[in-house]
């Protein structure tokens, strides 16, 4: 049954995530821990961190990391499998009718209409990812006095390195690493 279970979580997931998988962790998030509780916000913030830091997309990271975790290797076969279902058949179907009706207005108007839906997307997955970075999943009060300085600190400076110099994302996250490494390890 559990097998079922991640297929169907992980197929819902791959059917809905229209902009990529930033804007597929709103989804994954409501469906591993808000829905299925199978992980923990602090948990789910620990796998979109390794998803970054490791090949492939977060979706299926995700899904083969959560798979793993409920039901070992054949768990994760099984949601990775659920993940990926749903693009392989919507993006043979899309091609087919792009490159069929590519010159009508109404696709580009419909094209044009998902744009800014996947900003909201990406926009939500950032903003719960960004309490959790900011204020510890036990006590989110919002409250000025809870907030975690030494994160503010890591965020800011990674932005600013990232805006400022367009630095590898990868030497940023490698810094920041080190960074919470130094600053929770020893301080």
């Amino acid at each position: 049954m559990i097998y079922l279970e991640l297929f169907w979580s992980f197929f819902q997931v791959g059917l809905f995530s229209f902009g990529g998988g930033y804007a597929a962790m709103p989804l994954i998030q409501n469906q591993i821990v808000d829905k299925n509780g199978w992980l923990t916000m602090s948990e789910f913030a620990d796998v979109i961190t390794i998803s970054q830091m490791t090949p492939g997309p977060i979706g299926i990271n995700s899904a083969t990391f959560v798979g793993t975790r409920i039901a070992g290797l054949p768990g994760a076969i099984v949601a990775t499998m659920g993940n990926i279902t749903p693009s392989c058949i919507i993006v043979l179907i899309l091609a087919f009718l792009y490159y069929k009706y590519r010159g009508l207005s109404t696709i580009q108007g419909i094209l044009q209409g998902l744009r800014p839906a996947v900003v909201a997307l990406i926009a939500s997955a950032g903003l719960s990812l960004t309490t959790v970075a900011l204020w510890s999943e036990e006590t989110i009060t919002y409250k000025m006095a809870d907030i975690d300085l030494i994160a503010v600190t890591i965020l800011v400076l990674s932005l600013f390195i990232l805006r400022k110099w367009k630095t590898n994302p990868i030497y940023v996250m490698a810094g920041a690493g080190i960074l919470g490494l130094c600053f929770y390890s020893f301080l």
